[in-house]
């Protein structure tokens, strides 16, 4: 699993600079740039040259840097991709591509991708994706998605989107009716060794909700959750730290690990009648990350 920190994933739309340059200086770990459903029909064109302008001019510190294009099915998919990307590429760290269906679709966008990385000069494979899984079709074709690329980094649940291919009437009951597709989404995506983020939580001047929603999903298991108001990215930022216990208990752990390789040349070790590798200390590698990238622990 890629250790890049993606707590809180802040979504802003593409036409406007103002509210991309506000969530350039939030404390979301991931800003995400949005060409698809917060940017209105007349204004995706003309959005791509404000995409690139924010890319080029604006300092977005230590966060990932990422923008959605429309989705695959669409027109204004391949010059969403080409545009930004031969004129800003080297500034993208991820492509959030939405509305995915099959492994195929994921495929088309990597192949598209190192054709425009080789074309302005980019290492092939820099730029990574994280796709969303916002319908049946995904649903049904998540394990298969979830292992379409090496560039893949994270799988995203799109709850409202879900909801409407479903059917439902509502998608206000999220951790009851919609469990099931969750779980399978999270499930593909830690067996291929990907993140997982949660939905959004719609009800963005309800920092109580905000805060159940980012704690239920850090307890099942994801590792970051959306955002669409710069309110919402501390609460969850919060939620998805890990606990005093944990970093102590992180910490043990991997400094044993490194003295007995070190004293002994052990691969794997036994501590507390757990067997401890490099595999498994993957997990509190992550931890120890977001600690520190929190200010937890010093580096």
């Amino acid at each position: 699993m890629s250790l890049r920190i993606r707590r809180s994933e802040m979504t802003c739309p593409a036409h406007s600079l103002a509210m991309i340059s506000k969530a350039a200086v939030s404390e979301a770990d991931e800003v995400i740039i949005d060409l698809e459903d917060a940017c209105a029909v007349s204004q995706k064109i003309a959005a791509r040259a404000t995409v690139i302008q924010a890319l080029q001019t604006l300092d977005f510190g230590q966060k990932l840097v990422a923008v959605r294009p429309n989705a695959v099915q669409t027109h204004y998919h391949y010059r969403d991709v080409v545009e930004i990307v031969e004129a800003a590429g080297d500034k993208i760290d991820v492509l959030v591509i939405p509305k995915i269906e099959t492994g195929d679709d994921v495929r088309f966008v990597d192949r598209l991708l190192s054709q425009i990385e080789a074309n302005i000069g980019l290492a092939v494979g820099s730029i990574k994706l994280e796709v969303l899984i916002e319908g049946t079709r995904a649903l049904q074709a998540v394990d298969h998605i979830a292992n379409a690329s090496p560039r893949l980094e994270s799988l995203i649940f799109g709850l409202a989107d879900y909801a409407g291919d479903l059917g439902a009437r509502s998608a206000d009951d999220q951790w009851g009716m919609f469990a099931y597709p969750k779980h399978k989404m999270l499930v593909a995506a830690k067996a291929a060794g990907l993140a997982a983020i949660d939905n959004v939580t719609f009800a963005f001047r309800d920092p109580e909700a905000c805060q159940h929603d980012a704690e239920r999903a850090a307890a099942m298991g994801f590792d970051g959750k959306w955002a669409i108001h710069p309110a919402q990215v501390p609460i969850i930022n919060q939620a998805f730290l890990p606990t005093a216990a944990e970093i102590a208990e992180a910490q043990r752990l991997i400094n044993a690990y490194a003295e007995a390789d070190q004293d002994a040349g052990l691969g794997a070790i036994a501590i507390d009648d757990q067997m401890i590798d490099a595999a498994s200390l993957r997990v509190h590698a992550k931890k120890l990350a977001l600690a520190k990238r929190a200010g937890l622990i010093e580096n």
